[in-house]
């Protein structure tokens, strides 16, 4: 596999730092983006302009029992807005609420074996 510049995207607590730290045990250098909190819409490609976008998702009550973070309904829409040209430019989507962070790891790398990273 070539060596990619991957950026991983995603609200709070999806799973963007477990990942990262999963692939770098692969040997897989990522990038996360915090693209979550810019209002710049496309602010992941000016930070990084990634060959490989990953967009893990998460429902709004899975990020409450992650993480137990102190936020409204309202505030995790607003994440998922600021995501939007990032999810619709994303290599990958992944919904991470039913499976493990091994599971996740297991289908980026799927994907990443499959790419064409020329």
């Amino acid at each position: 596999m070539k060596r990619a510049r991957i950026g991983v995207v995603g609200p709070c607590a999806a799973g963007k730092t477990t990942l990262i730290g999963n692939l770098k045990l692969h040997g897989i250098e990522a990038r996360h983006i915090a693209q979550e909190h810019s209002y710049v819409a496309d602010m992941w490609q000016r930070l990084t302009n990634p060959q490989v976008l990953i967009y893990l998702d998460i429902s709004y009550p899975l990020t409450m029992k992650r993480r137990k973070i102190d936020w409204t309904l309202p505030e995790y829409e607003e994440q998922i807005y600021r995501l939007r040209h990032a999810r619709q430019n994303a290599s990958v989507y992944i919904q991470t609420d039913d499976l493990t962070p091994v599971e996740v790891l297991q289908k980026v790398l799927a994907f990443l074996e499959t790419a064409n990273l020329e």
